[in-house]
């Protein structure tokens, strides 16, 4: 009987804290959000319930990353991660599902032939861009789905190291306590590694020689 209503209340409270974000914005959600911190495992799920539908709410992936750097601090790192890229993969299945045969994918295409596939999204995730912009893109250019995770992984890791040791720092998760988490010196820097990854690739493509993935 314990074991039921243990897993009935694990439904239920990742389930309550979606609704609230959709229903009441990120502070409120957040308030209850910080209310689970002393249940790891209802944390975990409501965290994973909030990065599938995060998309809809149009907030930025670092959240994930902050709530769960303040609830499990370094450790959670592989957490942070994961839910960086589940919460990605909405919208790039959205995208190619809907602009696959439009102009733009055309250009798209022509983009990850220069590039190369995980180098194209890797470059594109370190750069200081809305990721879900991002998942756009790489779904209407016809990336394939693991490619899309691979590069994904890799790109978000700097923003999701930042924002877990952001909210390893917090004495409470709040929305004014996310405002400045990502530092515009890191900015700056990763925006230059992407640019750098993509260098080589875009030199071969104008000397007319095929891109290496």
């Amino acid at each position: 009987m314990r074991r039921r209503h243990r897993l009935a209340l694990g439904l239920v409270v990742p389930a309550c804290v979606v609704a609230l974000a959709l229903l009441v914005g990120p502070a409120v959600a957040l308030d209850r959000l910080d209310a689970l911190t002393a249940e790891p495992l209802l944390f975990a799920g409501a965290l994973l319930a909030v990065a599938v539908v995060r998309p809809l709410l149009a907030w930025p992936t670092t959240l994930l990353a902050v709530a769960v750097g303040y609830a499990f601090g370094p450790a959670g790192l592989p957490f942070a991660l994961l839910l960086i890229v589940v919460s990605s993969v909405p919208t790039f299945l959205f995208a190619r599902s809907v602009g696959a045969e439009s102009r733009l994918a055309d250009a798209g295409r022509r983009a990850v032939d220069a590039t190369g596939g995980v180098r194209g999204v890797t470059a594109s995730r370190l750069a200081p861009a809305p990721s879900d912009v991002v998942s756009a893109g790489a779904g209407v250019a016809g990336v394939s789905l693991p490619t899309f995770v691979v590069g994904t992984a890799i790109g978000e890791l700097p923003w999701a190291v930042a924002g877990v040791l952001a909210g390893d720092s917090m004495e409470a998760l709040t929305a004014d306590s996310l405002a400045g988490v990502v530092d515009l010196r890191l900015l700056v820097a990763v925006g230059l590694v992407g640019a750098l990854l993509l260098a080589g690739p875009v030199y071969r493509h104008l000397r007319g020689s095929p891109a290496e993935e």
